[in-house]
């Protein structure tokens, strides 16, 4: 490992003595792509050198430890914390050295879908959407709705929208699967605690590169949009439906007025669907060969459950159960996410 930090640091050195020379600085083209290769690994520099500081400052002080007296014990007592922050450190290189998952810095399409329990699943699928909402308000992100489903009693039955932001899908690729409520539904006369559920999908967003599709493939249907209880809203056929007829994955946007800002938005959910499809396939026969990893995003997986009566929000994938459902739907979703992102690094270090 110190090898190959070595190697990362003399990197960032000719990085450094390039950018200063006068033929690049006068390329701004060839200077950004080297300052964004630099501020890739500026962190992990920063640590190995913080890191080869500190070595250097235990084999000095454990020197000290031949003296007597007073101090030998305050050089036991720096030992004990150089230890410590070396061990620390340790931890944050080798996670910084963990491959990264190429999606990391997309923009996502996150979809929710009422599951099992009727209005009251809509109901919670509404819940999660404005707690998502929330999340991404004090992520400073982006929140867009592409298409929606309305319930008649406030809910949606699917509601897909798109969060645009800095590290979207590094955080909210962890809120993938089946979401479960348990509470006294409004509807319910008798007080008797119900259980729902909701699914929750979370696709990054696909680069026109990375997915090709054929205008032979599809198949484009335009509509007037609805908006709840189902009327229509608009006289025009603004609406747009998108089909893939090889694969038969639709995707589907009203929200814009205009037909081909809807379109536009549609193929964006459909090349993300499409590219799920195909990355969810890779996994399956990945997954033949060796254990699958953490964050799979099998949709199948019951992942977490709201209980209301004991306001408390469990995650199955981890064993961690808090005591703060409140603050949670309100989008305080960080001690979830940051227990989920640590057990997902410690697993691949383990790997």
């Amino acid at each position: 490992m110190l090898e190959k930090l070595a190697a990362v640091e003399k990197r960032y050195d000719e990085l450094n003595a390039l950018m200063a020379q006068p033929e690049v600085a006068v390329d701004p083209e060839r200077l950004q792509s080297l300052a964004k290769e630099q501020a890739a690994i500026a962190d992990l520099v920063a640590k190995y050198r913080e890191y080869k500081k500190l070595s250097h400052e235990l084999e000095q002080t454990r020197s000290l430890m031949k003296e007597e007296g007073e101090m030998a014990a305050l050089a036991k007592e720096e030992i004990e914390a150089l230890e410590a922050r070396l061990e620390d450190l340790n931890r944050e290189i080798s996670v910084a050295l963990l491959p990264k998952d190429v999606n990391d810095k997309k923009d996502v399409i996150v979809e929710i879908r009422a599951g099992a329990g009727g209005d009251e699943a809509a109901l919670f699928a509404a819940d999660l959407f404005r707690m998502y909402t929330r999340y991404a308000e004090s992520k400073r992100w982006q929140v867009d709705v592409i298409d929606g489903n309305p319930s008649g009693t406030g809910g949606f039955k699917e509601i897909v929208f798109e969060v645009n932001g800095r590290g979207a899908y590094s955080r909210l690729k962890y809120e993938r699967g089946v979401h479960r409520v348990q509470r006294v539904p409004i509807t319910e006369a008798s007080g008797r605690i119900h259980t729902s559920t909701a699914t929750v999908a979370v696709l990054p967003e696909a680069e026109e590169v990375e997915v090709e599709i054929s205008p032979d493939d599809l198949k484009v249907d335009t509509f007037r949009a609805s908006g709840h209880g189902g009327q229509h809203v608009n006289k025009v056929a603004s609406a747009v439906r998108i089909t893939h007829l090889p694969t038969g994955i639709m995707a589907t946007c009203q929200d814009e007025r205009s037909q081909g800002r809807n379109r536009m938005r549609a193929m964006a959910v459909l090349r993300a669907r499409i590219l799920d499809q195909e990355r969810r396939r890779q996994e399956q026969e990945l997954a033949r060969e060796r254990r699958a990893q953490v964050g799979s995003g099998e949709r199948s997986e019951k992942i977490r459950t709201y209980n209301f009566p004991q306001g408390r929000v469990s995650d199955h994938r981890i064993g961690l159960t808090l005591h703060n459902l409140e603050s949670i739907l309100e989008g305080e979703l960080d001690s979830l996410i940051d227990a989920l992102v640590t057990d997902a690094q410690t697993k691949l270090l383990e790997e």
